[in-house]
């Protein structure tokens, strides 16, 4: 059986929490520096880089939450037990 700790939990949850309060940021940020990267586009061109930067926001989500959520997991068990 899986030990989870509720102090633990508890630490996921509030570090998913910071990672949803940081997306938008944290997503413009990366996007600015993805756009500023791309010359000037054709009509093809911009198609592609707005399907990228579509997948671009799902990858920054996923990132943004795993890692807060372990980062406040970790915490939650350093400091609660």
């Amino acid at each position: 059986m899986i030990d989870l700790s509720l102090a633990g939990l508890v630490g996921a949850v509030i570090g998913t929490v910071i990672a949803a309060l940081a997306y938008a940021p944290l997503v413009v940020l990366v996007e600015r520096g993805f756009r500023s990267r791309q010359g000037g586009a054709s009509a093809d061109e911009h198609a592609t880089l707005e399907q990228e930067i579509f997948m671009l926001r799902r990858v920054v989500l996923l990132t943004d939450i795993v890692v807060f959520a372990g980062v406040g997991y970790w915490l939650g068990q350093a400091i609660g037990g």
